[in-house]
């Protein structure tokens, strides 16, 4: 299969980090608009034509018709992912994705929008930093890398995939590359695309300044500074929770978030931990 007539080409997607600045969540198996960041990428993929879609990392529910690889050792890098992954690759070029892409239809249509030039192309994101893992490379050009690397391959920076090629850097538009690495980002990109198909709340709602106000209203009362009450992660979590599981038992669900951080000393960042603890408890709900 190609795109447009153009070109064929495999999809790989990486799906293996730690995901350390969201206290080591399965990023790529949370949630925007009803479906997995992975779900989305893979789509977007396999929209624009991918011959087959493979993904470095741990399998995530929902996900299928992909093959799955792993990175040798596990978290060992993007580069070992991809290593991993050419064993699975036939096509002609690759199409290296992030499995954390906030609007992974935009990058992919960037990405093909043009025949490849010489040993592929990168996208370069509004800020001009080239993103080396949103790329689309020559297959046979990445194999002799791999094999030039060898063990290196493991915590290899993204760059020695590509360094000393001829490769077009793409400019894109806002926001084409953007990915999930904080709780913030995750509540920006489901602001942007899950509102309609995850709101499950009483249609009973407050405009975001009265909700501010209600927010500054209780940190008055008990003395809380702003950083102790992350309204749009409590609301997220009640939102994952009603949708996994049940309506009832999103506020439950944030009074034990609470509960278990302040046990563990009720900072913030033992906050969004049990947040995201719950989370993906919710995630994988089957009502057992």
């Amino acid at each position: 299969m190609s795109t447009g007539g153009q070109f064929s080409f495999d999809a790989v997607v990486l799906a293996g980090g730690r995901a350390a600045r969201m206290g080591g969540v399965a990023k790529p198996a949370l949630t925007v608009a009803g479906h997995s960041l992975l779900a989305r990428t893979v789509a977007a993929a396999r929209a624009a034509g991918a011959s087959r879609v493979i993904v470095a990392g741990p399998a995530v529910a929902g996900v299928e018709d992909v093959r799955w690889v792993r990175e040798v050792p596990s978290f060992g890098g993007p580069v070992a992912g991809v290593a991993a992954a050419l064993a699975q690759s036939t096509a002609p070029w690759a199409m290296i994705l992030p499995a954390d892409l906030i609007d992974p239809e935009r990058a992919v249509a960037a990405l093909t929008g043009q025949i490849p030039h010489a040993d592929g192309a990168c996208l370069v994101d509004d800020g001009g930093r080239t993103q080396w893992l949103t790329a689309i490379i020559r297959t046979a050009a990445l194999r002799r890398r791999v094999a030039e690397l060898g063990a290196g391959v493991r915590d290899a920076p993204a760059r020695a995939l590509h360094e000393g090629w001829d490769i077009a850097l793409r400019p894109t538009a806002v926001a084409a590359t953007d990915d999930v690495d904080t709780w913030d980002h995750l509540g920006e990109a489901r602001r942007r695309f899950g509102a309609r198909k995850e709101k499950t709340m009483s249609e009973r709602t407050l405009p975001p300044e009265a909700l501010e106000e209600w927010g500054r209203a209780l940190r008055e009362r008990f003395g809380l500074a702003e950083e102790d009450l992350p309204i749009g992660l409590i609301l997220d979590l009640a939102r994952d929770v009603a949708n996994g599981v049940a309506r009832p038992a999103a506020p439950f669900s944030a009074y034990v978030a609470g509960l278990v951080a302040g046990r563990a000393g009720g900072s913030p960042e033992q906050v969004r931990d049990a947040v995201a603890a719950i989370t993906t408890l919710a995630e994988g709900w089957d009502g057992r």
